[in-house]
């Protein structure tokens, strides 16, 4: 038994996979992107906190804050339920008229307001009803949130780096998804999820719905005297931290990035790839 698809046969998978997506009702959408939202917000707070304190070697830091992230793509993916950074892979079977423009659409609509939807609840229960974020676990909450708002970056805007951040790590996630896909058991597939997954974050990527729950876990963490005092950011910082920032400076310019990362350089390259290859042969 063959324990890993071909490239071919990977490609003709993912456009069934895309096609399989179309027909699950608006409930059972909403919940398992609820779900998946959870779970990235499971491995986001486990980033947080593996990112407090000092490490001497700022290398190695990213490294485990990605390795420890990679758990949250590992539950999307084999327990099953619905991340729309993953979906934007649907665009092969678009591209192979298997499914219509608004079949992909209502999937990633109905996906997206469920992965917000988790990631916000599980930002909210964390930061707000367990005391774990009330000192320093919760002033790394605050900074991460605030530099995904506020960061300057050198030479470029805010929102084009972030945009151009956001197309690096789809690429990278997507990658994660099609090596899973094409892995026949599960350490083969835990395997293909590891890697990229803590490429993207320890590259410094950006992924929205990750950012779902970092941006919101800021914000409710800045309303907690000891988080925010230990922060170490002044009250102009701060107040740049909030719901409308959230998607002005960071959710609208990653969530295209993300687009572009997944539903063109992966979907569309290994549709167009496999596309070409079948027509020659």
């Amino acid at each position: 038994m063959k324990n890993f698809l071909s490239p071919v046969e990977l490609a003709d998978s993912l456009v069934s996979w895309g096609e399989s997506k179309c027909h699950q009702s608006v409930l059972r959408l909403l919940l398992l992107g609820f779900l998946a939202g959870v779970y990235i917000g499971f491995a986001a707070h486990l980033a947080t906190i593996i990112g407090t304190g000092d490490f001497s070697w700022i290398g190695m830091k990213k490294f485990l804050i990605g390795a420890v992230f990679s758990v949250g793509l590992m539950l999307v993916i084999i327990p099953g339920s619905e991340l729309w950074t993953g979906n934007t892979l649907m665009t092969a079977a678009f591209l192979e008229r298997k499914i219509s423009l608004s079949q992909v659409l209502r999937n990633w609509f109905w996906v997206y307001l469920g992965n917000l939807a988790g990631s916000v609840f599980l930002a909210w229960m964390i930061v707000s009803q367990t005391g774990l974020m009330d000192g320093a676990f919760g002033a790394t909450a605050i900074q991460i949130a605030s530099a995904k708002v506020s960061h300057t970056v050198t030479g470029h805007s805010h929102n084009s780096a972030y945009f151009f951040r956001a197309i690096g790590c789809n690429w990278l996630v997507c990658l994660a998804v099609l090596m899973a896909m094409s892995a026949q058991d599960i350490g083969g597939k835990i395997l293909a999820i590891f890697f990229p997954i803590m490429a993207f974050v320890a590259s410094g990527f950006e992924h929205a719905i990750a950012n779902m729950y970092f941006i919101p876990a800021g914000i409710f963490a800045r309303h907690i005297p000891g988080a925010r005092h230990a922060s170490g950011l002044d009250s102009i910082v701060l107040d740049q931290l909030g719901w409308v920032t959230m998607w002005q400076n960071n959710l609208v310019a990653v969530t295209l990035g993300n687009l572009v990362g997944g539903g063109l350089f992966v979907g569309a390259v290994y549709w167009w790839l496999n596309h070409n290859k079948r027509k020659s042969g």
